[in-house]
């Protein structure tokens, strides 16, 4: 640290003014090709062949880099001399067992695999035309999904980027972004208004006792199979405070029946 006052200064202009008079380094661009460097990864450039079939570089960067893991590639040299494979086994360390067993060109089952159900699109094509195929309200289109669903499946997932044009790793990850969206289907959903009236005959605590038996939140993902949810609106003619479950209005809740139901549910029963 130097005490000489404004000798910092000093030396910053002086560089400035020696850069300043320094001759430029001008590239006369495209023109002149630049310079590019030795380990330069720029935009990924896929060549055809002489009769029209596209030419794969087989760089993996596509299996490694799909946030969804729906890449998986496979398959043997142009000699036949041994199998190639990458996917989601030779990304992640817990499943390095199977990747040597692929390697090795013997075939391996994935257990964890299981196809999505299909499921009725008229609900979600209405949905979308509800919204314009607007891909800037996807999150509204998302909660609809939801709502009418209990949850988002791969289906409609896939559905609203047929039709929408949206990309699939956009849908994707804006459902992943949000805590209260789900792809998992609940086996139950306790739903609790929070209306004026609801709230002053004691919904705050109902949610409380409710997520503290269930060990979950409004908004966050389901625990044990049960998710809690608020509602969008009061029912018209239902008491306050409303507690739904399954769609169903309950009887006139406390906060200590309201655990008790938490409790019930996370044990797998229903009384």
């Amino acid at each position: 640290m130097s005490f000489v006052p404004g000798l910092g200064i000093a030396k910053g202009m002086a560089l400035t003014m020696r850069r300043f008079f320094a001759p430029k380094a001008t590239i006369q661009y495209p023109e002149t090709a630049p310079d590019i460097a030795v380990r330069f990864r720029g935009r990924l450039q896929l060549l055809y062949d002489e009769l029209g079939n596209l030419k794969c570089e087989t760089c993996f960067q596509c299996a490694a880099a799909c946030p969804v893991e729906c890449i998986d590639m496979g398959g043997f040299d142009t000699k036949g001399r041994f199998h190639v494979h990458w996917g989601a086994p030779e990304q992640y360390a817990e499943r390095r067992e199977e990747s040597a067993l692929r390697r090795a060109g013997r075939p391996v089952p994935d257990p964890a695999y299981s196809h999505f159900d299909a499921i009725d699109s008229a609900a979600i094509d209405g949905i979308l035309e509800k919204y314009d195929f607007d891909q800037k309200e996807m999150l509204a289109i998302l909660e609809s999904i939801q709502r009418t669903y209990g949850y988002i499946p791969v289906a409609a997932v896939k559905r609203v980027s047929q039709v929408s044009g949206a990309p699939y790793a956009l849908i994707y990850g804006r459902a992943t972004y949000y805590s209260h969206l789900r792809f998992e289907k609940p086996h139950h959903t306790v739903a609790v208004c929070r209306c004026t009236a609801c709230l002053i005959a004691g919904a705050s605590r109902i949610a409380r006792s409710l997520g503290g038996a269930l060990g979950t939140e409004i908004g966050r993902p389901p625990a044990g199979g049960v998710a809690l949810e608020q509602l969008p609106g009061h029912i018209p003619g239902a008491a306050s405070p409303l507690v739904t479950l399954d769609g169903t209005p309950q009887p006139r809740l406390t906060a200590a029946a309201a655990a008790a139901l938490g409790r019930t549910l996370a044990g797998g029963t229903v009384a």
